[in-house]
């Protein structure tokens, strides 16, 4: 049962972060949001820095679980176009419902982590089936280095997500395709 409760709660910690901002993340927020009684959040996490490496922690579990799907349920590209629209796919899921929340979350984070080492350790990117993907269709064009054009382009998707988040909108397929189009040089 502890485990799954800590699972709630890091769960909700996470919604709280994406809809009220890190001022707004207490442990009594969490409770309310949880819909469970004062002071059990601040059982399980006694600190606030405790519930923040808790959220990390879920955050990047949820996420590397993501891209692992959505990885094994692709198969490596075969063109340009078809890799296009395996990221477009994960671009809008990053920006709507439960994914926006998640990236919302995930941007303040990466921002706290500026003045926590611990959580950026835990925010490093990680090695994920959606990674290798993007590095092996790299790879069978020939392109030099994979590993860092892959790196590369995926940032430059993950600074679209960032500004649209910010500003709204969506990232249209173009700009994606002129991202691979700039990785395949």
């Amino acid at each position: 049962m502890a485990t799954d409760r800590r699972t709630l709660l890091a769960d909700t910690a996470i919604t709280v972060l994406a809809d009220s901002g890190m001022r707004g993340l207490t442990h009594r927020a969490v409770d309310r949001a949880a819909r469970l009684p004062p002071g059990t959040t601040s059982a399980y996490y006694r600190t606030r820095q405790a519930l923040l490496t808790a959220l990390v922690r879920r955050l990047v579990a949820l996420d590397q679980a993501e891209l692992e799907e959505r990885g094994a349920a692709t198969p490596v590209p075969r063109t340009a176009g078809e890799l296009t629209a395996g990221i477009a796919a994960l671009v809008e899921a990053r920006l709507t419902g439960e994914g926006r929340r998640r990236s919302l979350a995930r941007y303040a984070c990466a921002v706290e982590s500026a003045h926590h080492p611990e959580l950026r350790e835990i925010l490093v990117p990680r090695e994920n089936q959606g990674r290798r993907v993007v590095r092996a269709f790299l790879a069978e064009r020939g392109v030099a280095d994979p590993e860092e054009r892959t790196v590369t382009l995926l940032t430059c998707v993950d600074g679209l997500v960032f500004d649209r988040l910010l500003n709204g909108g969506s990232v249209r397929e173009e700009e994606i395709s002129g991202l691979v189009t700039a990785a395949l040089r």
